[in-house]
C-alpha cells in the first residue's frame, strides 16, 4: 500500500505537493523566509531588494497505520549508487567501493566530457541532473546503499543543490526502497546556522533522520587536499598565500581515509542511524599549516594576513548587494 507524502516549499506565492510511496512517516520541510529589506511584506520583493533566507525547519508528522509493502525482488548489499562520484570525494568513495568488491553505479550529470575514468575503474553510470527530479529513480532501480558525496559547485545555486536537490534524492530513494542512505555533513553545523551551508546540511540531516530508512550521517571536519593548491604550491612558487588572525584548528583528513571509514561504516549494522563525526589525528590553525609547508618545502611563504573581524564586516556589508547571491535570488517575483 501506498502513503502519501506531503512536500510544501513556505515561500513567496509557492506551494509544491508531491505524492509519492514514501516509509510511515508524512514529510515536510519548509524554507522560512525573512521580512525583505526595506520593511515590505513578506513574499514580496522588487527589483531592488532581495528576501534574506532564515533557518531551514524540517517537521516529520505521525501518519495513520498503514499496512506493509508488499516486498519486491531483493537487491544484493554490494549494489551501491554514488552520487557526486566525480568530486574529490566522491571518486575516492567509487575507488575503495570497487576495490572491495562493490557494484559501483555512479549518477552523473550529462556533460560535454565524460566521466570516463569511472567506466574504466569498472563503475557503470547513468545520467542524472540533481535539480531536476524526474530524472533521478533510473539510476536507483536495484540499489541497496546510497552514498550522497554530491555538493553545489562555486558556479551553482547552493540552495538548489545541497538542499532541494537532497529533499529529492532522499524521497526517490525512501520511495524505491533503499536500505541505507550515507550522506556527508559538517562538523559542529548546527551550531553554525547562521553559515547557509552548515544551515543547510543541519536540515539535510534532520529531514533524512525523518525519512524512515536507515541512514548514516559523517559529519567532516576538512580535507587535506585544497590545502596543496591552497597553501603548499604557491609557497614553493613563492606566490602569495593568505592567512588569518584567527587560531581555530581543523583536524584535516585525507579523502582516501574518509572513503575507507565511509565503506566500514556501510558494513557495519551499528552504524545505522547514527551521526558520526570523522577527524584526522591532528587538528591544525591556518598559521601552523603555513608554518608546516614552509618546513616541508623549504621555502618561506609570502602571507598576506586578514583579520577575521573584517572578514565578517565584509560579508555582512556586500550581502546587501545582488551581485553576491546565486542568480535565481536576482529574479524578482512576478
Amino acid at each position: 500500500a501506498s502513503l502519501k507524502s506531503r512536500l510544501v516549499v513556505a515561500r513567496p506565492r509557492i506551494h509544491t505537493h508531491i505524492s509519492t510511496m514514501t516509509t510511515a512517516s508524512v514529510l515536510g520541510y519548509r524554507v522560512a523566509l525573512a521580512t525583505p529589506l526595506g520593511g515590505a511584506q513578506a513574499g514580496r520583493k522588487s527589483a531592488n531588494s532581495r528576501v534574506t533566507r532564515g533557518p531551514l525547519r524540517c517537521v516529520a508528522e505521525e501518519a495513520a497505520p498503514t499496512a506493509a509493502a508488499t516486498s519486491g525482488t531483493p537487491v544484493r548489499k554490494t549494489a551501491m549508487l554514488v552520487i557526486g562520484a566525480t568530486g574529490t570525494l566522491g571518486r575516492q568513495v567509487v575507488r575503495r567501493a570497487l576495490d572491495e568488491g562493490y557494484d559501483v553505479r555512479c549518477l552523473v550529470r550529462p556533460r560535454q566530457n565524460p566521466a570516463d575514468f569511472l567506466r574504466d575503474w569498472g563503475a557503470t553510470t547513468v545520467s542524472g541532473d540533481l535539480t531536476k527530479p524526474e530524472t533521478l529513480p533510473a539510476a536507483f532501480v536495484g540499489i541497496h546503499t546510497v552514498i550522497d558525496a554530491s555538493t553545489a559547485r562555486p558556479e551553482e545555486d547552493t540552495l538548489a543543490i545541497d538542499w532541494k536537490a537532497k529533499v529529492d534524492c532522499i524521497q526517490t530513494a525512501a520511495a524505491m526502497g533503499i536500505q541505507r542512505y550515507v550522506f556527508f555533513s559538517i562538523d559542529k553545523c548546527e551550531q553554525h546556522k547562521e553559515v547557509p551551508l552548515m544551515n543547510m546540511k543541519y536540515a539535510v540531516e534532520e529531514y533524512l533522520k525523518a525519512s524512515g530508512m536507515n541512514y548514516t550521517v559523517l559529519r567532516l571536519c576538512g580535507f587535506m587536499q585544497p590545502l596543496i593548491s591552497g597553501y603548499a604550491v604557491p609557497i614553493l612558487e613563492e606566490q602569495q598565500v593568505w592567512g588569518t588572525d584567527d587560531d581555530t584548528r581543523t583536524a584535516y583528513l585525507d579523502t582516501q581515509d574518509v572513503a575507507k571509514m565511509t565503506l566500514a561504516a556501510c558494513r557495519r549494522d551499528e552504524a545505522a542511524n547514527q551521526v558520526m563525526t570523522l577527524a584526522g589525528p591532528k587538528a591544525y590553525s591556518v598559521n601552523e599549516v603555513i608554518s608546516l609547508c614552509e618546513k616541508l618545502g623549504g621555502a618561506e611563504a609570502n602571507v598576506s594576513k586578514v583579520p577575521v573581524l573584517l572578514l565578517k564586516a565584509t560579508r555582512g556589508v556586500t550581502r546587501f548587494f545582488q551581485w553576491t547571491a546565486p542568480p535565481p535570488g536576482r529574479l524578482p517575483l512576478p
